[in-house]
């Protein structure tokens, strides 16, 4: 179950303890987490987790192979959710517990950084393998935080990076044993709360201006 709480300026979104799928009820509680943070005005900084062996796995495709007549819309939401963690005019870093698949890479890689359980999980993007074209929107959300060699190798190979690995190439900016993970992700930002939403947002919206625009540009098309 997805959860958010807060501890003085630190507010936690725990994305749930089993494949924390994108599906539209997830979607939904995930939505209205970020409506409460939007919404408050103190200082405040924003760390995901989950409580499980996942971060998560991405999307839900067995209900897309169910609703497959909803597949424009899905994305569009998906990818809305990309741009508005993207742009979220607060701190915000991914305490990766556990394995982060495809979308679940993405929401990861959609905040400002990143920290991995340095024991356990992969950081994939699997779609190569899985014959599922990344969207436009997709790429440029990707392409905007990797160097063009760790986006090529991680894009078009599948591989799945352990802690150590993905730290080398900067997909995460860190690691940690689960039982510092929290710990570690709030310790890196903590600091930064306090900066002016308004600044802050502008900021991150000319940073990512094209990725965004991509983005909400959604397609289920590559």
């Amino acid at each position: 179950m997805v959860t958010i709480s807060s501890d003085g300026p630190v507010w936690t979104l725990n994305l749930g303890d089993n494949e924390n799928r994108f599906s539209p009820d997830w979607l939904g509680a995930v939505e209205r987490a970020l409506e409460e943070v939007e919404a408050s005005t103190d200082a405040a900084v924003l760390v995901t987790i989950g409580s499980g062996k996942y971060y998560s796995n991405g999307l839900d495709l067995e209900w897309i192979g169910q609703n497959f007549d909803q597949l424009d819309a899905y994305v569009a939401r998906v990818q809305a959710l990309f741009a508005r963690v993207l742009t979220l005019p607060v701190p915000t870093i991914a305490a990766v517990n556990g394995h982060a698949f495809g979308a679940g890479s993405m929401f990861a890689i959609a905040h400002d950084w990143r920290v991995m359980r340095e024991d356990r999980g992969y950081f994939c993007f699997p779609e190569v393998d899985i014959n599922i074209p990344f969207t436009p929107g997709m790429t440029a959300l990707i392409t905007s935080k990797l160097s063009p060699r760790t986006a090529i190798d991680a894009m078009t190979t599948g591989r799945r990076y352990t802690a150590t690995d993905a730290a080398i190439c900067g997909l995460v900016d860190g690691a940690a044993s689960l039982e510092k993970l929290h710990g570690t992700a709030v310790s890196m930002v903590q600091g930064l709360a306090g900066k002016d939403r308004n600044t802050l947002g502008i900021i991150k919206a000319r940073l990512f201006a094209e990725a965004t625009a991509a983005l909400l540009s959604a397609s289920s098309e590559a």
